[in-house]
Order: C-alpha cells, then sequence, then structure tokens
C-alpha cells in the first residue's frame, strides 16, 4: 500500500472543523513519525488520549516512552482503562480535567489513540473543552476504520444506553495504519468486520461480494484484501456524510442492525458482546423482518444469513447462550430508548435487497415477530 490521503468536507455552519483529512500509512504504525511528541516547533500543543490495550502494544512502545508521567515536553498523554466499561461520562470528564489542569487552551488539539470508545470519548471531550478544541484521531481497530472514526459522531453510553450522550463534532485529521488490525485479538477484529459487512450490504455490491466469496482471506486478516475493504469502507462513508453530517435522510440507512444491535449490548450488559456481534445479529434480524414483511425475497434472507455464517456471527432469534425466557420483551423495551427514534414507534433501517433500503417505523408486534 502507498501512502494516500483524500478529504470529507461538512456544512460550514456546524462546529469542529470544515472538512476531515484522511491519511492512509504503509507499514507498521509509527506515531512519532507524525507527532513527534514534545518537538518544539509543534504548532500547538497536543493532549493525547489512548486506552491501556492500545498503550500496551509493541508498536506503540516507542511513542509512550517518551512521556515522563504523561508529559512530554508541550504534550500530554493520558491513558484511561480499556473496553466499553469505560466509555462513560466520567471518562470524558476525566479527559476534560486532565487538560484543564495541564493548562491546555482551545486553540490546542486533542488527539485520540484507539478504537471506537477512545474516538468517541476523545471528541467529545473535545467538542465541550472551553466550547470546542479541534480533535484528530489514530484509529487502531477494524471498527474504527470503517466507522466509528469517521463522520463527526462523538459520545459516551449513559445508564445502560448506548451512546446516549453526545455531538456531532468530526476529527480534523485520521491517520490510518491497517497494520494496526494485525494486532487485534479476534473478536475485536471479528466486530470491525461486521460493519464493514453493513457498509457493503449498504452501498457497495464488489465488497459485499468478497464478504460472500473471500471469507477465507478475510477470516486469516490477508493485509491486500483488508486494504480494500477498509477503503471502501471509508469511502462509502465519507460520501453519506458529506449529503447528510446530522444524519436527517440517508445517513440514518447506517444504522442497519444498530437498533437491534444496540438493544442486545444493553440487555446482555455493556462490554459482555461486542459491538460488531451485536450489530451482526440485528442484520439477521431487520432482514428477516424485511422477509415477514414481504419486503425481500427468502433467497435473499437465506443468502445474508449464509454469509453471517461465514463469519461466526449469531443468526437465532435471540442467542440463547445470553438470555434466559422474556428477553425478545427485554430487548424490545430497550428498543423503544434508541435515540433514533423519532415517535413513540422504533425507528428501523430495513433491507428489500442488496442496496436497496427503507427507513420506517414498525410495531411493536413486527419487533416480537423476529425476537422468538
Amino acid at each position: 500500500m502507498k501512502k494516500d490521503t483524500f478529504q470529507i468536507s461538512y456544512p460550514s455552519i456546524y462546529a469542529g472543523t470544515e472538512k476531515s483529512e484522511i491519511t492512509f500509512l504503509p507499514g507498521k504504525p509509527d506515531l512519532s513519525s507524525v507527532y513527534n511528541p514534545g518537538a518544539a516547533d509543534a504548532d500547538c500543543r497536543r493532549f493525547f488520549v489512548t486506552d491501556a490495550t492500545v498503550a500496551s502494544l509493541e508498536c506503540m512502545r516507542d511513542f509512550t516512552a517518551k512521556f515522563d508521567d504523561g508529559v512530554c515536553g508541550n504534550d500530554c498523554l493520558l491513558i484511561l482503562g480499556s473496553g466499553e466499561p469505560f466509555k462513560t461520562i466520567e471518562s470524558v470528564l476525566s479527559i476534560i480535567t486532565s487538560a484543564i489542569d495541564a493548562g491546555f487552551t482551545r486553540k490546542d488539539v486533542f488527539v485520540g489513540i484507539g478504537g471506537g470508545v477512545i474516538c468517541d470519548l476523545t471528541a467529545f471531550a473535545a467538542s465541550l473543552f472551553k466550547r470546542g478544541a479541534a480533535v484528530e484521531f489514530v484509529p487502531t481497530t477494524l471498527l474504527a476504520m470503517v466507522d466509528a472514526s469517521i463522520g463527526g459522531k462523538t459520545g459516551c453510553d449513559y445508564q445502560n444506553y448506548k451512546n446516549m450522550i453526545g455531538s456531532f463534532f468530526p476529527a480534523r485529521k485520521l491517520y490510518y495504519w491497517p497494520e494496526f488490525v494485525q494486532y487485534l485479538p479476534e473478536n475485536q477484529y471479528n466486530s470491525g468486520l461486521a460493519e464493514a459487512f453493513k457498509t457493503a450490504l449498504l452501498f457497495d455490491k464488489d465488497m459485499y461480494n468478497i464478504f460472500k466469496n473471500e471469507s477465507e482471506k478475510l477470516n486469516a486478516r490477508d493485509p491486500a484484501t483488508l486494504e480494500i475493504i477498509i477503503n471502501k469502507s471509508v469511502r462509502a462513508k465519507a460520501a453519506v456524510v458529506e449529503k447528510d453530517f446530522t444524519e436527517q435522510g440517508m445517513r440514518a440507512t447506517l444504522n442497519l442492525g444498530h437498533t437491534f444491535g444496540h438493544a442486545l449490548e444493553s440487555v446482555a450488559g455493556l462490554g459482555k458482546i461486542t459491538h460488531g456481534a451485536a450489530v451482526a445479529w440485528g442484520i439477521g434480524r431487520a432482514v428477516t423482518l424485511s422477509f415477514k414483511k414481504e419486503y425481500c425475497r427468502e433467497a435473499f434472507m437465506n443468502e445474508i444469513f449464509d454469509v453471517l455464517k461465514l463469519y461466526g456471527w449469531d443468526t437465532s432469534a435471540v442467542p440463547g447462550a445470553i438470555f434466559g425466557g422474556g428477553s425478545g420483551e427485554r430487548i424490545l423495551a430497550v428498543m423503544h430508548k434508541d435515540k433514533k427514534n423519532l415517535t413513540s414507534k422504533v425507528r428501523l433501517i430495513l433491507q428489500k435487497g442488496l442496496q436497496n433500503t427503507s427507513i420506517e417505523e414498525v410495531t411493536d408486534a413486527e419487533i416480537l415477530s423476529v425476537l422468538k
């Protein structure tokens, strides 16, 4: 892979930045080559945020070693706990408090180095800090690369509900090293694949065919195949975000599988099941409902199930290993709390076929019919 850069543009009336510049970088991740911590000639101070898992990676050691007690020259590094249990308003406030204590200003920059949780938390903190400081990302998970870091959604979980507090605040720069994917544990890698598969269903037939026909390469983390998946996912989401930044229309389709999936995560206990695994299960439920409503053919539904199974994603009505009786009603109750709902009904993304999507409100009875 060669170094490659492209931009996403945003309406100028929104805070944060008017564009995101995304740079794909080949080879082993080398953050010092981009940020050079402590550099006397840096344009501004940098407040780096990562988590304990990312900080311990072999490819991160040279970078983190530059910080003595979290300080390197004018720059600072804050290491948070890892995973969904730390995606809280307390984590957001800890970022803000640390930046205030270190004397940062709104002209400085926050840099999130990690997966979707770190990107969301760092950007949310930046959007609140002194009414807004710039933010940049180094996504280190496949999920963050193909979805979470792109398009400006920030936030944290609240009272066991996913992403209930947040803002739209895009990063001005993103640096992608696909090599980071090779460091992921299997469940986190598989989680990112699910978000890419969602994007394929919505926007890219060629990428869908890779998932359908080249599962061995994807499951083996073939670098060349992954570069294609990442690049296609980023550009597909970028095209949507440019047209509908605040999700008033077509951007809502990116929530395919998410209303079901977020409810599954909440009922299971945040962090007990990966986001991607929950979304993949949610895609199966959404396609099943599409078939029941006669929006798609049975052959389409069965093919989607076949692809889901290639990656070990659950296609049952409710994952039996997690839930007991009455779980369908519990999932439905959480779905009613979803922030994307506009009325008392649940708003879902349904598939009529490949790249043929519908956004609509559905009845409780229809939802329960695919949860048993």
